[in-house]
């Protein structure tokens, strides 16, 4: 594990999954903490914090696949750390191309008013449930990237 690729391939699952963890279980819920009194700004901070964690985690996905693709070949297609890439990245594909616009529309259908006091709040609850669901297995299969990172 001497070139470059493999070096790099390394530092891009820490990126990844380290801000998976820290923005999903560290950031997100201190904002929210911190902004006791303003649910709509932590939501929207941490939005965007999200937003570039799923970019952020489309790069990566995408040259870690390719990474092992040419470092393995097709024995790559049998091996857990592939397969724990591909579906993080069906789960980011989702959960950012998927649930995240049904949530803004649910936000966008309910203003003036917060959506929580709308009549889109149970709607809203079971997407954003979904979505978290998504995020938890989505970090859980970043926990196998780093145990089998090499």
């Amino acid at each position: 594990m001497g070139n470059f690729s493999d070096k790099l391939a390394l530092v891009l699952v820490t990126l990844w999954v380290g801000a998976l963890w820290a923005i999903g279980y560290v950031a997100a819920p201190t904002l929210f903490y911190a902004l006791q009194e303003d649910k709509q700004m932590a939501g929207m901070l941490a939005g965007r914090m999200f937003n570039y964690v799923a970019y952020l985690g489309i790069v990566c996905g995408f040259y870690l696949l390719i990474h092992r693709l040419l470092r393995f070949g097709t024995p790559a297609l049998k091996q857990g750390f592939f397969w724990a890439v591909v579906l993080m990245l069906l789960l980011i594909v989702a959960g950012h191309f998927g649930i995240q616009p049904i949530l803004a529309q649910l936000k966008a259908q309910a203003m003036p008013a917060d959506v929580m006091q709308s009549v889109f709040a149970d709607r809203f609850n079971t997407w954003h449930g979904v979505a978290s669901i998504a995020y938890l297995v989505e970090s859980l299969l970043g926990l196998v990237l780093v145990l089998h990172a090499k």
